[in-house]
């Protein structure tokens, strides 16, 4: 990623820095799940965006108490025991040529400097991430040293460097754009591999093995989040992950699925006919699920809202499910169809935005899946494609990744394993 779009973005944080203010952003600490075994470690998604670095034990530390705004980043000194076990740590040149930060120290030595700074600099306010989804969350590694921090110097406002930095995560640079279009092409290939493999008698879990494994020897760091992969019933099930069970002749298989490049994610979602074929009411169903997916990409657009976008992706959903016989009125369509047509997406599968009804800027990247969910016929139809807004319009990332039934058809017509 480049260092000069990097320091951007910092720089464009401390612009909207209040004037004698410190920010601190820690990269996150290993958590252990036994006697000698961690959770895969996810570095905190502010600290990335702004460094690109994805390493525990870390701190970025922007300082505008003086006329000139500085930035440190804090990293952990090697020990070469620790290094003979679990591998090498990052140098400082490594640092300073990721970050593009020039001043890189050891992160022994940040507790004393800002102890150092709170005694002989007038600082105001303190700004962490203070990001919190729910009140019955456990703080995070940000939250809880916010807090002792605050005990600590009750005088110093804290403030959440998340209503910043989720303002600007929000529009995506090249650099983003380029890693978040690598990750759709990695899902790309994946979901092919999947319908060329997809038969009567596949388990789910089959099928989501080989989408991962195919990720994983692209180069992915893994999904971006669990896949999904429900099957008749279980894909009128929004957030199925049980993924255990047989994929049968005449069903549909769900696939809601990403890919990680680099940290920046995809979301894609496609629904596929088992034995490769579409039954006539599953295809009407889809087809109207598609008109409302090709809508959201014709309109969606700069000033828009996500709600805007909802409210019009209900239009084309109801209109259609009257016909298919499922409702009468409009109202009734939330039994079929119960959440949002898209969010955002970058570094998070449902990345950083500042306040719901926020206005889409180019550079913006959403999500663009309707979908319908009709349990009494175990059909769950979702289309899900990722979408770059421009400076007039919407450019679909994944407008390689087939959608329409005929062409679904005739790929895994095509590619039918024992077909000569």
């Amino acid at each position: 990623m480049s260092t000069k779009n990097l320091k951007k973005r910092r720089d464009a944080v401390a612009k909207m820095m209040d004037a004698g203010s410190v920010m601190i952003l820690y990269s996150g600490k290993e958590v252990h799940v036994s006697e000698d075994e961690y959770y895969m470690f996810e570095v905190n998604k502010n600290f990335r965006y702004l460094t690109d670095i994805d390493r525990d034990n870390m701190v970025l530390f922007i300082d505008k108490t003086g006329k000139k705004v500085t930035e440190t980043l804090f990293i952990e000194e090697a020990d070469p025991l620790m290094e003979k076990w679990y591998g090498k740590k990052l140098t400082k040149d490594e640092a300073k040529e990721i970050s593009g930060i020039e001043d890189v120290r050891f992160i022994d030595s940040f507790d004393n400097m800002l102890a150092r700074m709170l005694t002989t600099c007038c600082i105001k306010n303190a700004y962490f991430d203070l990001y919190h989804h729910d009140a019955s969350d456990e703080l995070d590694f940000n939250h809880k040293r916010a807090m002792e921090f605050h005990k600590k110097n009750p005088a110093v406002v804290l403030k959440n460097a998340y209503e910043i930095i989720g303002y600007l995560r929000m529009s995506k640079d090249a650099d983003e754009v380029k890693r978040i279009s690598h990750a759709v092409d990695m899902t790309r290939q994946g979901l092919e591999a999947v319908m060329k493999e997809l038969k009567p008698g596949m388990y789910e879990y089959q099928a989501q093995a080989i989408y991962e494994y195919t990720i994983h020897y692209l180069g992915s760091s893994g999904p971006s989040f669990p896949t999904i992969a429900g099957s008749g019933y279980n894909g009128t099930m929004l957030h199925y992950e049980t993924n255990r069970c047989e994929c049968k002749d005449g069903d549909l298989l769900l696939l809601d699925l990403g890919s990680k490049a680099d940290g920046w994610c995809s979301d894609i979602t496609r629904t596929y006919p088992v034995n490769g074929k579409f039954t006539k009411r599953q295809k009407d169903v889809y087809n109207v699920v598609l008109e409302a997916n090709q809508h959201i990409a014709k309109i969606a657009k700069p000033g828009m809202t996500l709600r805007e976008l909802n409210d019009e992706c209900k239009k084309v959903l109801a209109k259609g499910a009257k016909k298919l016989g499922l409702i009468k009125e409009d109202s009734e369509l939330s039994k079929y169809y119960m959440h949002g047509v898209g969010h955002h997406l970058g570094l998070d599968v449902h990345d950083a935005s500042t306040y719901e009804g926020v206005k889409l800027r180019p550079g913006c990247v959403i999500t663009d899946e309707p979908g319908l969910y009709i349990d009494e016929e175990c059909i769950g139809i979702r289309i899900e494609d990722d979408l770059l807004i421009t400076e007039d319009g919407c450019k679909v990332l994944s407008k390689d990744i087939i959608r329409k039934p005929d062409e679904i058809e005739a790929f895994m017509a095509k590619n039918k394993k024992g077909k000569k």
